[in-house]
């Protein structure tokens, strides 16, 4: 584990959430927003999302069609905007702020596990892996998880595994790693420093 973390923190010191935020629920939103499609796809519509709808109570006032034309980009659109708006509501309940409890977070529209494992992970940095395409990818080439594991299983052997390392930051590298260097397709296999234990490029 000592080479991957020490590699990782060659090539990504300073890694962070690609989604732009500047309100906790925001981040959930954008978080929300991101499934099936790319960070930067997000961004781009949440600028407009959130310039037009600077606060909760004007989210949950919106019309519907008004968001589904703003967000139309990123695809499932029209479930999405509904999941807007019902979160907006929901957070209501608990004071206008996306707060520390898993369960809460996980009964909203559109948040499972993954989502709440961003939110929980960047606002409260409470230590856990959020498993998307990338972090799976990585995780199967370097013989961390295998090929059919759930991504629950994965998540569960990342943490096992690397459970003396900031498993936020990691979240973070994995994620960069996968999207940067270790793509799903023409990955930057010759240059790697982990090619002799990874599944793609060992023999």
């Amino acid at each position: 584990m000592n080479k991957i973390i020490n590699y990782l923190d060659e090539l990504i010191p300073n890694p962070h959430c690609e989604l732009n935020y500047t309100k906790d629920y925001e981040l959930l939103i954008a978080t929300m927003l991101s499934a099936q499609t790319t960070d930067k796809r997000v961004n781009m519509v949440t600028a407009v999302l959130f310039k037009k709808y600077t606060s909760l109570d004007k989210l949950r006032s919106a019309e519907v069609n008004d968001i589904i034309e703003i967000i139309r980009p990123i695809g499932t659109f029209n479930k999405k905007a509904n999941n807007i708006i019902e979160i907006a509501k929901q957070l209501k309940l608990v004071g206008d702020m996306v707060p520390n409890d898993r369960l809460f977070l996980e009964k909203l529209p559109g948040v499972g596990r993954k989502t709440a494992n961003v939110v929980l992970s960047n606002l409260y940095h409470i230590q856990c892996i959020a498993v998307d395409t990338h972090v799976r990818r990585v995780s199967v080439r370097l013989k961390l998880a295998n090929e059919n594991d759930s991504v629950f299983l994965v998540e569960e052997k990342l943490t096992k595994k690397f459970k003396n390392y900031d498993l936020c930051r990691l979240h973070h590298q994995l994620v960069l790693f996968g999207r940067y260097y270790c793509k799903a397709s023409n990955p930057n296999c010759k240059l790697c420093k982990l090619k002799d234990i990874c599944k793609k490029t060992s023999k």
